[in-house]
């Protein structure tokens, strides 16, 4: 922690970014943090989350767990089978990073856009980044030209490096003055050659703990992404917090997962935490359900990051797989339906850790595991984090009442240049814009989104709370729930449902069921039978474009 500083005042740990020299020769970022009256209160005196000043967290993820477990451990596994041991994965990265360096200019403070399917060398190239003391700008492989060219716009990009199946829509973006370094491919110029002509260990730009390490721009649930500014102790804070404490993996565990390493989600659970377990990682290109099962199977994979979706649509395809090996399975990205997690344990005998996170707070920070989980709610604080459930003049409410989720912890929301910065943190508090009940027994429950909220007739509706009754019946296989406007009630309660394979359900049916089980008030009017649900590329769902009846796959 910085000396003379106090953990809880966001004004001191703004000065103490100040105060300690950078490595940044590129001091944009910093330059452009949120003045420091805007900055949430960190939790930094906490023994969990007390770092040096100076840390760079590249170093700490890979050089200081070889010092501790070895170089010969797996480290990374692709589909194919190829398995990388710490010490081949860290030759690999201090390649890179001399090439950084060297051939192709970055200095430290310079931002480098990450972009590809989720490999071995993505993650290689992204730990280089953090060695070279730049800062990794990671983008999903799904992201088209117009979004790249304003994420790059946005994080004044000057450099690339992209997987050489990738760059057409990054080359259509036309960012003046970008370089772009393919890897992955057969020209004079691939990064994959030049790194291969470079050796010798590289020794880590000495950053300080707080310069930025990332930018990561939120996934567009709302269809307004932000750019979320991330330090070195960032990164090492989220693991030594809900990882270490709540996750609790060992050595010899093998990650895997759905989400790609442009999510955060991703980030955390299939990179940051293995490596600083000193466990292993399966980076799939293609993880959708149907490729994760055999998977998960294959390569004994015994820890699962993905989606509430995802689990649903498992459940229909487990016969013939193995997943003996798997032990702990992680939801996050969206609400985990009580139904899905009770489906699951049934089947499977896992007890699904539910968790809440944000882009701007990096990862999850309310969670259980093991018999302190609770289906229906989300958990407690995470180790080393603070939450309560505040109105909006951010005053505390009594348990049982709704309100805004108000979080703080070691890491904070720290936009990029963005107004937004001022709504997002309030009197020291990063509130998320999600609704929560806070239970007499300390346990948040998740009510909805604070924008999903459906006001119909003086009556307050959660979407969620309906969608989990539909999700209770058995031919329902996703659903999306939203706010209508109706000139007589003010919003109608609107259902987009899926169906089972094969199934054929009416309206009415589907009504009829509700009315068992909700009030009257809180079934919908009106239902839409959809093919599928707009999401996002890391699998949240896009209700704004439902709310906005959007032509999204009526039927």
């Amino acid at each position: 922690m910085e000396p003379n500083s106090s953990p809880n005042t966001p004004a001191a740990a703004a000065d103490a970014s100040a105060r300690v020299p950078g490595a940044h020769t590129d001091t944009f970022t910093r330059d452009h943090l949120p003045p420091p009256g805007q900055w949430p209160e960190l939790l930094l005196d906490d023994p969990l989350v007390r770092y040096p000043e100076r840390l760079n967290c590249g170093y700490e993820l890979l050089d200081r767990t070889i010092a501790e477990r070895g170089p010969d451990r797996p480290a990374l596994r692709s589909g194919d089978g190829e398995v990388w041991s710490y010490g081949e994965l860290r030759e690999t990265v201090d390649r890179v990073a001399h090439t950084l360096t060297g051939e192709l200019g970055v200095a430290p403070g310079n931002r480098v856009l990450l972009r590809g399917p989720t490999t071995p060398w993505l993650a290689a190239c992204w730990l280089a980044v953090m060695k070279a003391g730049a800062v990794a700008v990671t983008v999903l492989a799904q992201a088209r030209a117009p979004e790249l060219a304003t994420i790059c716009s946005l994080a004044r990009v000057g450099h690339a490096l992209c997987d050489a199946r990738s760059t057409g829509d990054l080359r259509a973006a036309g960012v003046q003055g970008l370089r772009i370094t393919e890897f992955g491919g057969d020209g004079p110029g691939d990064l994959t050659r030049l790194a291969a002509a470079r050796s010798g260990p590289y020794p880590a730009v000495d950053t300080a703990a707080d310069e930025v390490a990332l930018i990561a721009f939120t996934s567009g649930t709302t269809g307004r992404p932000k750019d979320c500014m991330h330090l070195h102790r960032d990164v090492l804070a989220v693991a030594d917090t809900f990882s270490r404490e709540v996750l609790r993996p060992s050595p010899d565990d093998v990650f895997a997962g759905s989400p790609p390493l442009g999510f955060t989600f991703g980030l955390g659970g299939l990179l940051l935490f293995p490596l600083r377990a000193g466990a292993s990682t399966l980076l799939l290109e293609q993880a959708g359900p149907g490729q994760l099962l055999p998977a998960l199977a294959r390569h004994r994979v015994s820890v699962l990051f993905t989606a509430p979706t995802a689990y649903r649509t498992m459940l229909g395809q487990l016969a013939g797989h193995d997943l003996s090996a798997l032990r702990r399975c992680v939801s996050a990205g969206e609400n985990l339906p009580a139904a899905t997690w009770h489906a699951w344990h049934e089947a499977t005998g896992l007890r699904i850790i539910n968790g809440i996170g944000a882009t701007e707070l990096l990862h999850i920070f309310i969670s259980a595991a093991d018999d302190a989980i609770r289906p229906g709610t989300v958990g407690v604080p995470v180790p080393g984090w603070q939450a309560r459930v505040v109105d909006e003049r951010g005053d505390e409410l009594p348990d049982g009442e709704p309100g805004l989720l108000a979080v703080r912890g070691p890491v904070g929301c720290r936009y990029l240049a963005d107004p937004r910065q001022s709504e997002y943190v309030r009197h020291g508090w990063n509130l998320t814009g999600d609704t929560f009940v806070r239970e007499p027994d300390g346990y948040f429950r998740y009510v909805a989104r604070a924008d999903d909220m459906i006001i119909s007739s003086g009556y307050n509706i959660a979407g969620p709370e309906v969608e989990e009754a539909l999700l209770r019946h058995p031919e329902v296989a996703e659903a999306a729930v939203v706010g209508r406007a109706d000139e007589l009630r003010g919003q109608i309660v609107v259902a987009h449902v899926v169906l089972t394979e094969g199934s054929v359900q009416t309206a009415d049916a589907l009504r009829a069921h509700m009315k068992a089980s909700l009030a009257p008030h809180k079934c919908p009017r009106v239902f839409v039978f959809e093919q599928a649900l707009p999401r996002t590329a890391t699998g949240k769902l896009q209700r704004f474009l439902l709310r906005e009846d959007a032509p999204w796959g009526l039927s």
